[in-house]
This record gives structure tokens, C-alpha cells and sequence, in this order.
């Protein structure tokens, strides 16, 4: 993968629970966080449904926007997701299955 960061958003239904994260490898962490072995959070709230993912050209950028998320209000993180994500389909198939099918 390239170098940078993914902010990315896991819920466990349509406007559920979130939980907001970033990493340096949005395939290799989002796969873990499905597998049940990413977060503890995740995996005991079932927030598997990867409802949001954004790059940033470098890592840093991309933890200050996560913090930033973090410190929202819920109707915020809804719109951020609802703009690109209505119906906040899972979208780690259209994003990374058929590069996980790859390897």
C-alpha cells in the first residue's frame, strides 16, 4: 500500500455504534477488526460494517483528523458517512475484497 493514512469509520448497523480509527494499512486493520481480533471494542460491539474510509498523503494528517472525528457530535459522524455512504452499506467488499482475494 502507499505510504499516508486511512481514517476510517466501523459501525455495527445503520446509524449504531461507531467506532473511529486510523492506521497506516486500512486493508491489513479493517480485515483484523472483522476477524474479531482488531480492537476489543470492535469485537465485543460487533462493529465490523466499515461504513467510512479517507486518505490522507501522510500519517500524521490522518490522526489529526481522526482525533478530530473522535470529538464530534453523532449527527456529525452521520452526515460525514451519510454524504458518501446513505445507506452505510458495508463497504469493505467494493474497497478491498477483491485485493484481499489476491493475496
Amino acid at each position: 500500500m502507499e505510504k499516508g493514512g486511512w481514517v476510517y469509520i466501523m459501525a455495527n448497523r445503520y446509524r449504531g455504534g461507531m467506532y473511529v480509527g486510523v492506521t497506516a494499512d486500512a486493508l491489513a486493520r479493517v480485515y483484523r477488526h472483522r476477524e474479531g481480533t482488531g480492537s476489543r471494542h470492535v469485537a465485543d460491539f460487533a462493529k465490523t460494517r466499515l461504513v467510512y474510509v479517507e486518505r490522507h498523503d501522510t500519517i500524521e494528517g490522518a490522526i489529526a483528523r481522526e482525533k478530530l472525528v473522535k470529538k464530534w457530535l453523532r449527527e456529525w459522524k452521520f452526515a460525514l458517512i451519510e454524504a458518501s455512504n446513505p445507506d452505510w452499506d458495508d463497504l469493505w467488499e467494493q474497497w478491498f475484497a477483491p485485493e484481499a482475494g489476491q493475496k
